[in-house]
């Protein structure tokens, strides 16, 4: 136990630990055999992901539409904004098991980083965070996707406006906003905070500098142009798939055919119903549970949710529970979205059970749906205690 703990309270070593594995999964994808997806013939990387990133930025520079298939290059659309095919430009040149690696290790470095960056909270409690979420961090990673860098993003905004570091905090929000859209949820923080108006334009100075960014690159016709594109493809994009979501949930297990529209609606009005309660505003951990909330709800009510996704859903489970006290009920939800949410997908599972009951029934995305009720629940008429902070001494 005492080596557990030690271990548990060692920043570097667990530094070491994810890197290790951002190393090992670019490594893995990059030295596994060329694969086919769906009823295409045409063989592909591994690292399929990346390669979509990578020649985004060169699609971008020719002067291309960034969202149509190049099936000769890659599998599947690019769905990010212009900013970040631009950005991701400080790949693009590199060799691809030097970009791969690097690309993985910044996903790792900030989520790791955003952990260490939260105030209130121990060091060994930091420890066990890092811990819990391991498993989907190495599932995000084997995938080459930007779950990892938008979950740390979002916990690195909750450290900068508990900081008043307004600047930074709006960089980052808006940062995630421009990787995955529906990082806008992350600025309903913005409404548990004094300075109102600095949060407004400290948002809209990045919001505009993000947007414009393409400019660098391309002439205002092809901006305009991507733009609308971008635009075009997300709209065509909402009808595909239930994915691992609240809307696959009642449909695979009530055989509710539901429409996705008014789902989303009422998850909104769920989501928004706890900021009623103003008096929280002023507690710690109403503040990190309303990141909890949002953490877990771009998952659950994202109709295009995957595997890797859960990263996201999962690092919001660990705040939901690592930040306040502890009870029986709160610890029986934890245990399930370890087991169901966070290594449901690995080989810890025999793959009959994935593909005949994991992947069916959306059992990773169950546990997930029910903290995000207990977060509700908790939000609007829990008691809202802190976790017992231990001190160095007691380690």
């Amino acid at each position: 136990m005492n080596a557990i703990n030690r271990f548990l309270v060692n920043p570097k070593a667990l530094l070491s630990l994810f890197l290790a594995i951002a190393v090992f999964a670019a490594l893995q994808s990059y030295f596994a055999d060329l694969k086919t997806f769906e009823d295409n013939p045409r063989l592909y990387t591994c690292y399929n992901n990346y390669v979509i990133f990578k020649q985004s930025f060169f699609h971008l520079i020719e002067g291309k539409d960034l969202y149509i298939l190049y099936l000769e290059e890659q599998w599947d659309l690019f769905k990010y904004s212009p900013a970040f095919a631009l950005l991701f430009g400080l790949f693009a040149y590199l060799p691809d098991p030097v970009g791969l690696s690097l690309w993985a290790i910044l996903n790792a470095a900030v989520l790791f980083f955003s952990v260490y960056y939260l105030p209130n909270i121990d060091i060994r409690t930091k420890g066990l965070i890092l811990i819990f979420v391991f498993s989907e961090t190495l599932t995000t990673l084997q995938n080459e996707q930007s779950n990892a860098l938008i979950t740390g993003l979002l916990i690195f905004t909750f450290g900068f406006l508990e900081r008043r570091k307004y600047w930074l905090a709006s960089l980052c929000i808006v940062s995630t906003i421009f990787i995955k859209l529906f990082g806008i949820v992350g600025l309903a923080l913005y409404l548990l905070y004094p300075g109102k108006l600095k949060l407004v334009y400290t948002a809209l100075f990045w919001t505009v500098l993000f947007t414009l960014l393409p400019l660098l690159v391309v002439d205002q016709n092809q901006f305009v142009f991507l733009y609308k594109s971008w635009a075009n493809m997300l709209s065509n994009d909402h009808s595909i798939s239930d994915g691992l979501s609240v809307i696959g949930w009642l449909k695979t297990w009530f055989n509710w055919q539901v429409n996705k529209t008014y789902v989303s609606l009422a998850g909104v009005v769920l989501f928004c119903i706890p900021l009623l309660r103003i008096k929280g505003y002023n507690i710690f951990q109403y503040r990190i549970l309303m990141l909890a909330s949002i953490l877990i709800w771009v998952v659950i009510f994202n109709h295009r949710a995957e595997s890797p996704t859960f990263i996201i859903a999962i690092s919001g489970v660990a705040l939901w529970y690592f930040s306040q006290a502890q009870n029986t009920e709160n610890l029986v939800l934890l245990i399930l979205a370890l087991i169901f949410t966070g290594l449901s997908s690995t080989d810890l599972f025999p793959k009959f059970i994935r593909d005949q009951y994991v992947w069916p029934y959306v059992l990773k995305a169950v546990p997930c749906i029910l903290v995000w009720g207990k977060i509700l629940y908790d939000l609007m008429a829990g008691e809202l205690l802190p976790r017992r902070l231990v001190p160095q001494s007691e380690v």
